[in-house]
């Protein structure tokens, strides 16, 4: 009877809505939108520029994506220098 009441009490904890991640890590730039009827988060642009002009008019800010993939991302060999001292 003790198991049978411990592993019910364990799926009172697990059970539960489930919400969406809010950044997209796919895009760099999202938008957050403020409204009557609540706030939400909208990633999808892939420029700030981009991003300004659906916020335009808006109750809206465009900011930098904290969770965005590519942000930490080493630079590729092709962008690294070296430099040769020549003596």
């Amino acid at each position: 009877m003790r198991i049978l009441a411990w592993t019910t009490r364990g799926s009172m904890f697990t059970a539960g809505p489930v919400w969406a991640q809010t950044y997209d890590p796919n895009f760099p730039i999202c938008l957050q939108v403020f409204g009557i009827n609540g706030n939400y988060i909208a990633c999808g642009y892939t420029s700030m520029a981009q991003c300004a002009q659906s916020a335009s008019g808006c109750a809206a800010q465009c900011l930098v994506n904290p969770y965005f993939v590519g942000a930490n991302r080493p630079p590729s060999r092709t962008h690294q220098r070296q430099h040769r001292i020549s003596g």
